[in-house]
């Protein structure tokens, strides 16, 4: 397992170089950029742009693992569908231009207010999860589904959102919410998605409501070698709460 981070709160005002220090001082080995933030990658970069990002980022021995999107197919209009799927493509094609590997996107929520069944709109996101998984295998960049939304976090809903999709280049982000939890223990919930979990989302690691013991080593068991991303609240003193964040994750990933 590697640890990197993502840029949702901590480094979100961040440009490029100063996230590569940042990483780099404190011990963190990749990152995942949340899109329409300081660092700017986004689709309206310019080839040259793009390969300068791709470029910062290689030389740097940073890996830039993935670009955090808020892309979503649960809408009751389809041609918000479509717009989501459309903009979900168009970030899986600038993700090959900077080297990212994944593009994560999410359900965000049932539609039973509008009297549409869960199933059918697990299936509706499912099948959209589909297109874009196909699309972007073209550009040797995955899509990954955060476990994430109103109804949607729960991972029996993203079970069947997955097996409704059913494609090789479609996978899973882990996101560590308490609904995982079942009496204690996140095992169940987690060999659920387990065949498809590409990358974890983590929050503060000193919640002790939540098994962060027993996640890694069931990520360990799994043979898991991905990135453990830290989504976490920014701080006036960054460097020191991401290296003490490193050490405790080191703790905690110990067999």
């Amino acid at each position: 397992m590697k640890l990197g981070l993502v840029t949702y709160n901590m480094a979100k005002d961040w440009d490029i170089q100063t996230i590569m220090d940042k990483c780099k001082e404190t011990g963190f080995g990749g990152v995942e950029l949340r899109t329409t933030h300081a660092h700017g990658v986004e689709d309206t970069l310019s080839a040259p742009q793009r390969k300068k990002v791709r470029e910062m980022f290689e030389s740097s021995g940073i890996k830039l693992v993935g670009l955090g999107t808020a892309f979503e197919y649960h809408a009751v209009d389809p041609n918000e569908v479509k717009r989501n799927i459309e903009g979900t493509k168009r970030y899986a094609v600038l993700a090959s231009d900077v080297g990212a590997e994944e593009v994560k996107v999410r359900p965000n929520g049932l539609q039973l207010e509008a009297g549409i069944p869960m199933q059918k709109t697990l299936e509706q996101i499912g099948l959209a999860l589909r297109e874009c998984g196909e699309f972007a295998k073209d550009y040797g960049v995955e899509i990954r589904l955060e476990v994430h939304g109103r109804g949607t976090q729960d991972p029996k809903c993203v079970r069947t959102i997955m097996d409704v999709a059913d494609h090789e280049n479609v996978f899973v982000c882990w996101n560590s919410n308490n609904l995982e939890v079942v009496n204690g223990s996140v095992a169940a919930n987690f060999n659920l998605l387990k065949k498809w979990i590409r990358q974890v989302h983590m929050r503060d690691l000193y919640l002790e409501e939540y098994p962060w013991r027993e996640l890694f080593a069931l990520l360990r068991k799994a043979r898991f070698d991905g990135y453990c991303l830290a989504e976490i609240p920014e701080s006036p003193d960054p460097v020191r709460v991401l290296r003490y964040y490193r050490a405790l994750w080191k703790e905690l990933c110990s067999p």
